[in-house]
């Protein structure tokens, strides 16, 4: 009926006054960038307090996303899907001063690491559920066969840490210390080779910080309904949602336009070989679509197998992006889509597969994928080049020993690609992680490491009318003996994405570098490298390959340098061809704008 807006619940409201719709919008958006704040201000781990790979959301009764802050895209995508699970595993029991933690892929998780914690907000009058308050925070170790809780070689769930389906953390206000020991130290130390958290204090400490930011998020919504009357509020939720819903209509119908049809497709793999494939339908008189991931491969035996709910985060995210308009992220932007998951491939892995990598490998090259079916960009790094280390575990007789794990994840920048009308940025974080690099300072003072290089990688962009951007170089020695891993992508020994198939270009642009991790080792004569022969050599190290994914252990002195892939070119450089090159510093390049920019500017200056 024209002049009002139908929910999916078909409750019909009158249209929305649009001074009020940004009113609320950007009063829902306040709430969770509230709750950001107390988090990391309350926090103490590097992973949250300065990396910021955290994320904090509003949910609506049914669990889908109302709005949030610009924090981690695939957090803000998945987390729907662990409130949903909660609901229906809890439909009618919870009551107020409950709240729920949850990391299970199975149950809407990303990946192991990634613990979400969920409160529900009740109404003050009728005891009812009005909204859903969740934060979902990225934890430096969880237990596992290795420090940090990402390891490369992975093969099942049990070898990535601590798999908590649901636990009531908090009880009718009563926080239950003695369950969270069981869950996160003892359970996970059963399985043969596995150890349980390694600083349990830490994350406990942290999961305390995501909690009392939820309740801030409560205080904050319980005064927007004082302000407005609970029914205003919940009419401008689903008015935020419809309109998120009518952008990415209006989005899809002029792709459609603008490519002069309406079926759109792609394909990229990963660097083992295995096939993403993408196919778009698109109703042009609806604007809605049906993207069928059929022709994927199966489920690997490593561990860059991506839960459904990380497809969905990728999927939410490249339309959200493609969106020239300034509107809150929330479930409205998918309702238009039909996403389709073939079973038994590695969108859609078995319970007990290993995930680790693909939350944050494999989730951009979907986003890849997405994008080069659109026509959007050129494909950017492709990779977010996780490093962990650290020490503790069980020792060879079995021991639990304490320890302690570092995770330099999603932050380790490499090249954007390019587009129609703008240069690829250099050495930035791309699509799916918005998380900062630790603080050289901080990173030196908190653990064993120093930093030798931090900086562009020239000569790894594609070379085209509109240039990617260039990768980056990190070079990390090791002050102890450590336990060290990568994972990226590349042979089947190794980890990080983008070693071996480069960043695509687009419109005859070239394909961005590839990247590459290199262990510069010193020679030991308990290694078997250093005896009479070699020790006056003029050669003191020996240089080698680790491919994408690897686990080493690192000698005192011993260098890890990472190299991260450039990103694809869009459209043939006529100027190269004919001789007339302009350097790229002298052409006008992307200037970041909106939320993400705003914030990102805002942290510069905390």
């Amino acid at each position: 009926m024209p002049g009002t807006t139908t929910t999916s619940s078909n409750t019909a409201f009158n249209g929305p006054d649009p001074i009020l719709l940004t009113l609320f919008a950007n009063r829902f958006m306040s709430v969770a960038e509230a709750m950001g704040r107390s988090l990391q201000q309350t926090s103490i781990s590097t992973n949250i307090k300065e990396r910021l790979d955290f994320s904090c959301a509003l949910f609506a009764p049914d669990g889908d996303l109302v709005a949030n802050a610009p924090f981690i895209p695939i957090h803000l995508g998945s987390m729907s899907f662990a409130v949903k699970y909660q609901m229906k595993l809890h439909k009618g029991l919870l009551k107020e001063g409950d709240v729920l933690m949850t990391n299970s892929p199975h149950a809407g998780g990303s990946h192991l690491p990634d613990i979400t914690i969920i409160t529900p907000v009740f109404d003050s009058t009728t005891k009812e559920i009005i909204f859903f308050t969740a934060s979902r925070g990225h934890h430096a170790d969880i237990g596992g066969i290795l420090p940090g809780s990402m390891p490369p070689t992975s093969v099942n769930i049990f070898e990535e840490g601590a798999n908590i389906e649901s636990f009531k953390i908090v009880d009718g206000g009563v926080f239950n210390h003695e369950g969270l020991v069981d869950h996160m130290v003892n359970k996970p130390s059963k399985y043969p080779g596995s150890s349980g958290c390694r600083n349990i204090r830490d994350v406990e400490s942290d999961l305390k910080a995501q909690i009392a930011a939820n309740h801030k998020g409560i205080q904050l919504i319980h005064a927007i309904v004082d302000d407005y009357g609970l029914p205003t509020v919940q009419e401008y939720m689903y008015h935020i949602r419809s309109n998120a819903e009518m952008s990415v209509r209006n989005l899809l119908k002029d792709v459609a336009r603008r490519a002069g049809t309406n079926v759109l497709s792609a394909i990229d793999y990963l660097d083992d070989g295995s096939p993403i494939r993408l196919s778009v339908e698109i109703d042009e008189t609806s604007g809605s679509a049906v993207l069928d991931f059929e022709g994927t491969g199966f489920e690997v035996r490593g561990n860059l197998n991506a839960p459904i709910s990380v497809v969905h985060s990728a999927v939410i995210y490249c339309m959200r992006a493609m969106l020239d308009l300034d509107i809150p992220l929330n479930a409205g932007c998918l309702v238009p889509l039909e996403i389709k998951i073939p079973p038994k491939s590695l969108l859609s892995p078995s319970r007990t597969a290993a995930v680790c990598g693909g939350n944050v490998l494999t989730s951009q090259r979907i986003v890849d994928v997405v994008l080069k079916a659109f026509h959007a960009c050129a494909a950017s790094q492709g990779c977010t080049n996780n490093v962990t280390f650290g020490a503790g575990g069980k020792d060879k007789d079995g021991k639990a020993i304490a320890g302690w794990g570092y995770y330099e994840a999603r932050t380790i920048a490499g090249g954007s690609g390019a587009g129609p009308g703008w240069h690829g940025t250099d050495g930035v974080h791309t699509h799916i992680t918005n998380t900062r690099i630790g603080d050289v300072e901080i990173l030196e003072r908190r653990y064993p490491v120093m930093l030798h290089q931090f900086g562009l990688r020239h000569g790894s962009a594609g070379l085209g009318k509109w240039h990617g951007g260039e990768g980056v170089i990190r070079d990390i020695e090791f002050l102890e003996p450590m336990q060290v891993s990568i994972l990226s992508e590349a042979t089947k020994d190794l980890a990080f994405q983008r070693r071996t198939r480069q960043p695509y270009g687009l419109e005859g642009g070239g394909a961005g570098g590839l990247g590459r991790n290199t262990w510069v080792k010193n020679l030991r004569v308990e290694d078997g490298d250093l005896d009479h022969h070699t020790a006056n050599s003029a050669i003191p190290t020996r240089e080698i390959n680790i491919g994408g994914k690897a686990t080493v252990w690192m000698g005192k002195g011993d260098r890890l340098v990472i190299e991260t892939p450039g990103g694809g070119a869009w459209g043939v450089d006529e100027d190269a061809i004919h001789g007339n090159k302009v350097h790229p510093a002298h052409v006008k390049t992307w200037e970041p704008r909106g939320s993400v920019a705003e914030r990102a500017a805002a942290q510069a200056g905390f």
